[in-house]
């Protein structure tokens, strides 16, 4: 079996082989099975050229990490990565910020993540690389003479091509993912996006079968592989987190009243102020459920150093206030925002205490806290899942309860309907929704990926197209 060297932005701390989940969680099992190589930032600067990257080993898998010099970073990451591609991605241009040396930066970093990683490759190797961060890396390699497959997912949307042009220089993007072997999207309607936009700038040059294309000289794969999540796992884990003591606390506050939960990153993308005015929508317009529900939104920082982030923070936490000023009673209170992080165990005991998850981000490639949230329950009471239809989550989980996140009062309408849902209505669209979960679980996202990344591989073997397979 070939190896794999997975490619993303951040390695997973290695020292305990722990991880919160999503990318990791996915890449590890793939790299367990299969053994291989992550290799990435290691989550240092320096200043000038990074040196050799440190690789520690630990059974199959081994982690190699790199420095990347300090403004180079502050470039690539804050300004490029997350201050243009991500906001085009969620189609939020209102936090679009462009300048020429984020791009260069860009460009620089991915050439830098290729030539420290050229050493390490071998020749029966296939590379799998990992969000918008990388999507030039497989040039840079190419230009190394790197002839091993090549596959590269992207976690997030891919915005239609009238979006995508905002970006100066949007016509490379769509090259570069040409470069690629196979290229993963979580959605359909993302493929169909990349191959709108690659027929409207004039680079595809044909169709070559249901996920088979040729343009700008290249034939390559492009596909939906929805991202899925360890369905066994997270039932056992929810099990035992449960009866633990902090989870056991959180419920003996409730005083059986019934939990609402959201858990998110503090991001735009995922809605958040909308979804507090939706639960004060919710108290306003629907009074039996003052002092019968409690909505406990958990979101932990991230990218603090960004304005924007810095802004919804502020926004959330006099949301809060203002709502518990309005609503509160002395021995009820009506929102709990947390900001900060909590375990992946305490997390999945959260989810199944609850009766209601609350997932209604703006924009989502796929979402899978939702998808947690629906295998942590508890299948003889299971709670109901409140889901935005503009996460790709919506496609395979379409037994939730499917909103808009910019309707606040058609969430707040699905916030009672769900409170009030009888038990049998819930069990069946938890059978519903764990079914497609089972499904599509991490195991047959890696296989799938990788088994087309695979083809290519013998296929390149025997000196023949794909499409004669």
């Amino acid at each position: 079996m070939s190896r794999l060297i997975a490619v993303s932005n951040r390695v997973a701390d290695s020292s305990n082989g722990k991880t919160a989940g999503g990318l990791a969680v996915g890449l590890l099992a793939a790299l367990r099975k299969q053994g291989g190589v992550w290799f990435g930032w290691g989550g240092r600067t320096c200043h000038g050229e990074p040196t050799d990257p440190t690789v520690i080993r630990r059974g199959k898998v081994s982690y190699a990490t790199i420095d990347i010099d300090e403004v180079e970073f502050e470039n690539y990451y804050n300004g490029y990565s997350n201050g243009c591609l991500w906001p085009l991605c969620h189609y939020m241009l209102n936090f679009f910020h462009y300048e020429r040396c984020f791009g260069r930066a860009y460009v620089r970093v991915n050439a830098l993540f290729a030539r420290k990683l050229r050493p390490l490759l071998q020749v029966d190797d296939v590379i799998w690389a990992h969000d918008y961060h990388l999507i030039p890396l497989a040039g840079e390699l190419r230009k190394a003479e790197v002839e091993n497959p090549i596959g590269f997912f992207l976690h997030v949307p891919f915005p239609n091509i009238d979006v995508l042009r905002t970006l100066p220089g949007h016509r490379l993007i769509l090259e570069m993912l040409t470069r690629y072997d196979v290229i993963g999207f979580q959605t359909t309607s993302d493929v169909r996006s990349f191959i709108e936009g690659l027929s409207r700038v004039g680079f595809l040059e044909s169709r070559l079968g249901h996920d088979r294309f040729r343009a700008c000289g290249r034939e390559f794969t492009a596909a939906a592989f929805p991202i899925g999540i360890d369905v066994p796992g997270v039932i056992q884990m929810s099990e035992r987190a449960v009866g633990s003591a902090t989870v056991k606390r959180m419920r003996d506050g409730l005083v059986s009243r019934d939990l609402i939960t959201g858990v998110d990153r503090l991001d735009y993308s995922k809605g958040l102020p909308e979804r507090f005015r939706a639960f004060e929508e919710l108290l306003a317009s629907y009074p039996d459920t003052r002092g019968r529900l409690v909505f406990m939104q958990i979101a932990p920082p991230t990218r603090g150093g960004v304005r924007a982030y810095q802004d919804i923070r502020a926004e959330l936490e006099r949301l809060s206030g203002n709502i518990n000023g309005r609503f509160a009673e002395p021995d009820w209170v009506p929102i709990r925002y947390l900001n900060r992080g909590f375990s992946r165990s305490i997390l999945m005991g959260i989810f199944r205490a609850a009766r209601i998850g609350l997932v209604t981000p703006l924009r989502d490639g796929m979402n899978l806290v939702a998808k947690e949230f629906v295998a942590a329950q508890d299948p003889d009471d299971p709670g109901a899942l409140i889901l935005s239809s503009l996460a790709g989550a919506a496609e395979e989980l379409d037994a939730a309860v499917i909103v808009n996140p910019y309707d606040i009062e058609g969430v707040a309408e699905a916030i009672q309907r769900a409170a009030n849902m009888r038990l049998a209505e819930r069990q069946e669209r938890h059978r519903s929704m764990m079914g497609q979960l089972r499904l599509n679980d991490i195991g047959a996202w890696t296989d799938r990926f990788l088994g087309a990344l695979e083809a290519v591989r013998q296929q390149e073997c025997r000196g023949g197209s794909i499409t004669d397979a």
